[in-house]
């Protein structure tokens, strides 16, 4: 296992290169699981994620002679960006082979710091093989993401710079992918604090560490399907797996729907913008057992494309009860729109978007169907409009 002396050495050479990411204290995420939350935010980490750090500890440390064959690396996005920055910064050859479906955001990113991209693959796993064969085509050195001591030395220089600004910090949640991340920070912060509680949240769709950690041994999922793209792991490191073992206390799941409501309220309340597994720790908030604890919740990156942070935030709207559609059975007569309007307006929400439906086959003749969207305040004001309405005599039926 990599000792404290090696992270703090690792910290040297990453300063070469990152930003530092202070700590925000967020009075809304604490708020909502009634423990003192502080963000860690790599999102406004350089290249957007904390993978520079890895990447970058990682190359400097190789020989000449390893840097001269160049490097090839596999990875869904973020991992990539650093590794391409890495090399370039170092004067080295580098290849990424990413998923098909990566966000083009991420793709440009990587291409812009001088990387050549191929495109393999439904996940990671699949563009990790396709890397593996040219690696032995090309006699290239390989950059394992997650797998790999120095790559798991550099991430964990996060824990450093965590317990260095709030030594009493109670517990870290820690996004999940691969493993390496969590690794890191949770061998570097046992050794500095042994009663730290490190945690790992995984989406549902791919808990590849709760899986392994349930069979006590590394196994690969059927399928990895999340909208927290980065994290789309099969299957966790067999090194990964070790450190986690080791030194992480437990694993939360969440699921998309849980990251959806996360990612809005970070836009919302603190002008952030994260990518979909960057937000993992967030969404896993709730579901600490503890209270009254100092937590650090890490964001591990940003790289998100703008059709998908709209896509987040109405999604993130209707999960949290801010956007309410629903359907009234009217008569077919004059007065009746202007009295559902009348009523919206007395429990103060805002319409913003109608659908009158005459065609619809009704239970009587003279009935006609309205569909409207408003905007709410939560699921409490939601249960008002539906109770005025009721008390008004008209039954109305939830869309979303």
């Amino acid at each position: 296992m990599i000792k404290l002396e090696q992270f703090q050495e690792a910290k040297k050479r990453v300063d070469e290169v990152i930003i530092p990411t202070p700590l925000i204290y967020s009075e809304v995420f604490s708020k909502e699981c009634k423990n003192q939350v502080y963000i860690k935010p790599e999102n406004l980490q350089r290249t957007g994620a904390f993978k520079i750090r890895g990447a970058y500890n990682k190359i400097v440390k190789m020989s000449d002679e390893a840097k001269k064959k160049g490097l090839i690396a596999s990875s869904a996005g973020n991992h990539a960006q650093g590794v391409a920055y890495a090399a370039h910064k170092l004067g080295v050859k580098a290849t990424i082979v990413m998923p098909k479906h990566t966000p083009l955001i991420k793709v440009e990113a990587t291409q812009s710091h001088g990387a050549d991209v191929v495109l393999a693959g439904e996940v990671y796993d699949d563009s990790y093989q396709a890397a593996c064969d040219l690696q032995k085509e090309h006699g290239y050195t390989f950059v394992h993401p997650f797998d790999d001591e120095d790559v798991i030395e550099g991430q964990g220089t996060i824990a450093l710079e965590i317990l260095e600004e709030l030594p009493d910090v109670d517990i870290i949640l820690v996004p999940v992918g691969g493993g390496g991340l969590i690794s890191g920070i949770a061998c570097a912060a046992k050794q500095l604090k042994p009663t730290i509680k490190i945690v790992g949240v995984e989406p549902e769709g791919a808990a590849s560490a709760l899986a392994a950690i349930n069979e006590d041994q590394v196994v690969a999922l059927k399928e990895a399907v999340t909208i927290a793209d980065g994290t789309a792991v099969k299957q966790i490191g067999e090194k990964t797996f070790d450190y986690i073992k080791e030194y992480v206390d437990g694993i939360i799941t969440v699921s998309d729907y849980e990251l959806m409501d996360a990612f809005l309220l970070l836009v919302e309340k603190h002008k952030l913008v994260a990518e979909n597994s960057g937000i993992l720790s967030l969404a896993g908030l709730k579901k600490l057992n503890e209270k009254n604890k100092k937590v650090v919740s890490l964001i591990s990156g940003g790289n998100i494309d703008v059709m998908s942070i709209s896509s987040m935030i109405n999604k993130g709207l209707i999960s949290r009860g801010r956007i309410f559609t629903f359907t009234v059975q009217l008569l077919d007569k004059p007065g009746e729109l202007e009295f559902v309007s009348h009523v919206l307006s007395e429990c103060n929400a805002n319409v913003i978007g109608v659908e009158h439906n005459q065609f619809k086959n009704f239970a009587r003749f003279s009935e006609v169907e309205l569909r409207v969207t408003c905007e709410t305040n939560g699921e409490a004001h939601i249960n008002k409009i539906i109770d005025t309405f009721s008390e008004k005599g008209y039954t109305i039926t939830r869309i979303n």
